[in-house]
Formats: structure tokens, C-alpha cells, sequence
């Protein structure tokens, strides 16, 4: 518990030290950094429309992070969560399209059963050149995002492309009978709730299972970890198709949810964002909600900022790259100055 609390510390302070320099990024733009800061609070929480495109937009963000998540605790760094969510969403359009005459009780999770396995194999991809042909997972993950994003464009500006969507070319829709409702009268739509529920479960197979402590016995040491015996090369593919599993169901909900078909808005850096807010988490899948909301507060505030203080809309990836770094830098002095810095041997 103690170890937990003081990781929930570094990030809390990776947070502090990083509004400092967003404070200074914003004096450098010539706007006032407390009307800037209380713009992106009034954008992102201010009132129920703001939290509602918070809440939409970290419906997708807990998905990604808990594809670089789920890895990180057998050691893996992850990055591909872009390319499973992508390729997740396409895969699900491709189902939609062709069985939506079959009814939404069969067309749902039919799509969201393929982009799961789409984005899970993806990644597990990844997982299995590292393990048995030594490539390295980072980079791997990142080279299969740009090949995923290659055959989205491919595919929605030739062969599935719907002639009516001139302006931003597009698959054919899966119809809107087959859509995901809102919860309630509001809306946010039911990807939330598959965001967080998925959370909560990776949580206590982490937490509470015996594959969870296998997991983070890998983490620790996985020389240790063949030595008494642990499958590490299953476990190792195993952690990354349920992480491109999760990037996978981002994009179906991207696409029965939000949008109705496949585009190029599959490509919004969800993946990216999400690797930032699993480091944030510690990797801890249900830290990852409330930073997940946190960040999706953030993107979601991009437009008043642009109306109110004439910032370009991109500044709020200025700020999720201001994170990033501070959350990295936090990385080094982990462990060396808090409660479980190592002790010398008597």
C-alpha cells in the first residue's frame, strides 16, 4: 500500500512540476497562465455539457492506456496502442457494414468481438517477435502503428470508400440501427462504461489472481521467473493481445459509438495519449480512470482555448508533451529519494 501511495505521490508531483512549465509556455504565448488554466477547467469541467465530452473522450483513452499498461508489468514498453485501435476499428466497420441487416443484437458484438481479436493479434505481434526473434517491442509496436494507419487510408479512399463522403472519405456506414446508445439522456455513450469496467476487471486479475503475480514476478526478474518455471513467452504474448485487445475495443466504439463508419478520425491519437496516462497510472489499470479523465478534460478544453485566448487548437498536445516528458524525467528519481530508496547492507 505504502509502495502504491508513493508512486500516486510522483505522478501527483510529474503533474505540479508540469503545470509550471505550461504556465511558462503559456506567459511565453503572451495569455495570462491563470485564465488560460481556469479556461481549461471551465472547458473541461466547468459544467455538465463540459464533462460530458470529457467523459467521451476518456471512454477510448482508458482503452489505449491499458495497452501499454497491461505489458509494462511483465516489462514490455508497449507503444501500439494507436495501430490496435485503428485496425480494432476497421475491422469492426468491415463487420458492421456487411451483417447490419442481422439485427444490433448479433451486429454489436459480433464487431466488437472481431476488433478485440484485431488489435489483440496486432499486439501480440509485437509481443511474439520479441520473445522468440529478440526484436525490440517498442519499436516494433510503433512500426505496426504506421502499417495499420497505411491500410486505413488504403482502404477508406479505395475499395470501402463510400462515394457520398467526398469531403472526408470514408467507409460505408453499419447503419444506424446499429449504434451504441447513449447512457441516459445524456451524451455520453456506453463506451465509457466498457472503459471502465474492463479497468476494473484487468485490475483484479492483476491484483487478485495468480496470473497477475506471475506477471509481475516477470516483471521483476524474468531470468527468475524461467527459473522457477513461469511460461514467460505466453505470458509475455499473452499480456499484449489483451492490451491490443482493449486499444482494439477503442476503435469499435469509436466507430459504433461516435462516428458509424471507419475514417481517418480512427487515427486521433487516442493510442498516443494513452501511453502517457498508462505512466501516469503507474500501469495500475484502475489508476488509469481517473487520469484518463483528467486527460480527456484536457483535449476536450482545445476549442474554447482556441476562442478565448486565440491558442491554436494543437496547444493541448503541447501540454500532454509537457506531461509526457516531466512523467519520464520522474522515471530516474523513482525509488532514489522516497520511502523504498534501497538500503545498504549492514
Amino acid at each position: 500500500m505504502l509502495r502504491a501511495l508513493e508512486a500516486i505521490a510522483i505522478s501527483l508531483g510529474a503533474l505540479l512540476v508540469s503545470g509550471i512549465l505550461v504556465a511558462l509556455f503559456i506567459v511565453a504565448t503572451g495569455n495570462a497562465p491563470g485564465e488560460v488554466f481556469y479556461s481549461i477547467y471551465r472547458g473541461a469541467f466547468g459544467n455538465w455539457f463540459s464533462w460530458q465530452n470529457t467523459l467521451v473522450r476518456a471512454a477510448p483513452l482508458m482503452l489505449t492506456a491499458l495497452c501499454t499498461a497491461i505489458p509494462a508489468r511483465l516489462g514490455l514498453i508497449v507503444i501500439g496502442g494507436e495501430g490496435a485501435m485503428v485496425v480494432g476499428g476497421l475491422a469492426a466497420a468491415i463487420v458492421g457494414i456487411h451483417l447490419q441487416t442481422w439485427g444490433p443484437w448479433f451486429v454489436l458484438p459480433s464487431m466488437l468481438v472481431t476488433g478485440c481479436i484485431t488489435g489483440g493479434l496486432l499486439v501480440a505481434l509485437a509481443g511474439a517477435l520479441r520473445h522468440y526473434r529478440g526484436v525490440n517491442e517498442t519499436i516494433s509496436s510503433l512500426l505496426l502503428n504506421y502499417i495499420a494507419i497505411a491500410v486505413l487510408m488504403f482502404l477508406v479512399v479505395g475499395p470501402l470508400k463510400d462515394p457520398a463522403t467526398m469531403n472526408k472519405p470514408s467507409t460505408y456506414s453499419i447503419g444506424e440501427q446499429n449504434m451504441m446508445g447513449a447512457l441516459g439522456d445524456s451524451a455520453i455513450h456506453w463506451g465509457l462504461a466498457f472503459g471502465v469496467v474492463t479497468c476494473l476487471v484487468l485490475w483484479v486479475l492483476a491484483r487478485y489472481t495468480a496470473v497477475g503475480f506471475a506477471a509481475d514476478v516477470i516483471g521483476g526478474n524474468a531470468r527468475a521467473a524461467r527459473l522457477v518455471g513461469l511460461p514467460v513467452g505466453k505470458l509475455l504474448i499473452g499480456a499484449c493481445l489483451i492490451g491490443g485487445a482493449a486499444a482494439g475495443m477503442a476503435g469499435v466504439i469509436e466507430v459504433a459509438a461516435v462516428h458509424g463508419r471507419a475514417n481517418a478520425s480512427l487515427n486521433a491519437g487516442y493510442g498516443y495519449a494513452g501511453i502517457l496516462i498508462a505512466f501516469l497510472a503507474r500501469h495500475n489499470p484502475i489508476a488509469i480512470i481517473p487520469f484518463a479523465i483528467l486527460l480527456g478534460g484536457i483535449r476536450a478544453s482545445g476549442g474554447l482555448l482556441q476562442r478565448a485566448h486565440d491558442l491554436p487548437d494543437a496547444t493541448v498536445l503541447v501540454i500532454q508533451g509537457i506531461i509526457f516528458i516531466v512523467i519520464l524525467a520522474a522515471d530516474m528519481v523513482y525509488g532514489k529519494f522516497g520511502l523504498f530508496k534501497p538500503r545498504e547492507a549492514n
